[in-house]
């Protein structure tokens, strides 16, 4: 008969958990899980396509390109004299991992209630993944904005990188947290109210618009400074300024916007974890 008081258990379940607990301990002990699932998450993207992972490359290519032509050309809104296919490209870059991060999150529930309903591991790993596994394609895409750095310096145009770039680690982090974050109060949600689903496809590209992807802060501050506060206070904002003015040198960049969106990405994340820990534990019941 074997004595249960010497066993030594790897995880212990209790039916009450804080509300703050990441489960770090948990989730490393299931790190081959993460990797398993960003695998997946990077080999569904491109199987059954003749170009495969060339579509990282492709869709902001011609995104740039149209961008180019309607906003930059037909609409001749201001690019702060950068080349605007280099200013586009920017936004375009730093906006798709934060929209990719927060649109596949926030459906982390619904779309995998069968996995869930099945057996135990940390619910938080799935989401990690999609964070994880997005860091693919926006590196592949990083790769095209400095190739394309590259062949406009050759050309003589006008930007200075500078020590601003130190701060792109951080850039990255706080997209992570905010995609992350906004993308697990979502998803908890969508378990009662699956309109939700409908609202968030939509509504990323709407949000698009009150950000400086395809316009400068400094354009809206001189020509429509009554509206300027609802582009200035988007989190979002302010990295893609701070992305900008760290690698081409333009850009309404200052320490205390970036501080101040940290302080509300931060805030986002703590919320988002604390929404994602109550509703993962009965969420199998509502979905």
């Amino acid at each position: 008969m074997i004595d249960t008081e010497q066993e030594e258990w790897d995880i212990e379940l209790t039916p009450e958990n804080n509300m703050l607990d990441l489960k770090l301990k948990d989730i490393w002990h299931y790190r081959d899980l993460l990797v398993l699932l960003v695998r997946r998450d990077f080999v569904s993207f491109y199987k059954q396509t003749i170009l495969g992972p060339l579509w990282f490359f492709i869709q902001p290519l011609f995104t740039t390109i149209i961008y180019t032509f309607v906003f930059g050309n037909l609409a001749s809104i201001s690019t702060d004299g950068l080349p605007q296919p280099l200013f586009y490209l920017a936004g375009i870059t730093a906006w798709n991992y934060f929209a990719d991060c927060l649109g596949k999150t926030s459906s982390v529930f619904v779309s995998n209630a069968g996995l869930f309903g099945k057996v135990y591991f940390p619910r938080l790993i799935v989401p990690l993944s999609i964070v994880v596994s997005n860091l693919i394609r926006f590196a592949v895409q990083m790769l095209l904005f400095i190739i394309m750095m590259g062949a406009y310096w050759a050309k003589g145009a006008t930007f200075h990188p500078n020590a601003y770039l130190l701060l792109f680690p951080v850039l990255l982090l706080l997209m992570a947290m905010l995609g992350l974050g906004l993308g697990m109060i979502i998803s908890a949600m969508t378990t009662k109210y699956r309109d939700l689903t409908f609202l968030i496809s939509f509504g990323v590209q709407l949000m698009m618009y009150l950000t400086t992807v395809i316009y400068p802060l400094s354009t809206v501050k001189a020509k429509y400074p009554k509206y300027q506060w609802m582009v200035e206070y988007n989190p979002m904002t302010s990295i893609i300024e701070a992305f900008r003015y760290g690698f081409l040198g333009k850009g309404t960049f200052t320490m205390l916007s970036l501080a101040i969106t940290t302080v509300i990405t931060c805030f986002i994340m703590l919320i988002g974890i604390i929404v994602f820990n109550r509703v993962e534990r009965n969420f199998i019941d509502t979905v």
